[in-house]
């Protein structure tokens, strides 16, 4: 199933994806609680796709591409950076170059007290596509990725999360202006995305609609104004464009 949301006079509605349309569906966080799946409610919907989530915390996983030679960490990412798919992001002219960094998400269905490697699949509603934009000059005057990860819009997601799609095997495409510039996916990462996840609630526990990225495994690309990078995680397409 495709998860997503709607805006609404109301507010941000649940949908999922289907052939007729956006069908409005039940909170998909209370639904995992319950071991089940969302319940339809109504007809078909139109509106305009949001972020499929608004996470209180966002966890980015640094060093899990290849060849580096530092240990695999975690940070954190303000949630105010989100946007969803289609969105412009101005970049910013004051820290350096910017680099599009296509990942795959992680959403968090549950609480994650007693997550595991072995058991990590248990604790996601889903994968999602990220745009992590970076200005990895800062990197020498910026260790903590503060001000390198800040720019307002820095973390475009979207749109769409999939149920299905499972946590071991993901394919992950970037292209920019149509090009295709990466063509990899989790079996890339030096650190699995179960491993992730254990690693990260073994310090702090995440609960519903918190974001969890995996990191870039040969997945970036320096953007200018004016560009437009669409990122596939799963088949998802997730859109930004560059001013």
């Amino acid at each position: 199933m495709r998860l997503g949301r709607v805006a609404s006079p109301e507010g941000p509605r649940w949908v999922r994806e289907t052939p007729d349309g956006f069908l409005p569906v039940s909170d998909p966080f209370l639904a995992f609680a319950e071991g089940r799946a969302p319940h339809d409610e109504g007809d078909a919907v139109e509106g305009t796709v949001v972020a499929p989530v608004d996470p209180l915390v966002i966890v980015g996983i640094a060093q899990n591409g290849p060849d580096h030679i530092s240990p695999v960490q975690a940070w954190l990412k303000s949630p105010r950076t989100v946007i969803g798919s289609g969105a412009e992001v101005a970049l910013r002219r004051d820290a350096g170059a910017p680099v599009a960094e296509g990942e795959i998400a992680v959403v968090i269905g549950r609480a994650t007290h007693g997550l595991t490697a072995r058991n990590a699949h248990e604790y996601v509603l889903g994968i999602t596509a990220v745009n992590d934009l970076s200005s990895p000059d800062r990197a020498s005057i910026d260790p903590r990725n503060f001000e390198s990860k800040s720019g307002e819009g820095y973390t475009p997601l979207g749109p769409w999360i999939d149920t299905e799609a499972g946590i071991d095997d993901v394919d992950l495409d970037v292209e920019v202006d149509g090009l295709l510039v990466a063509r990899t996916g989790s079996r890339e990462l030096p650190m699995a995305i179960r491993e992730c996840l254990a690693y990260v609630a073994a310090w702090s526990v995440l609960g519903p609609g918190d974001v969890v990225m995996t990191g870039a495994p040969h997945s970036q690309a320096p953007v200018r104004a004016g560009q437009r990078v669409t990122i596939r995680v799963a088949g998802i397409e997730l859109v930004t464009a560059f001013v």
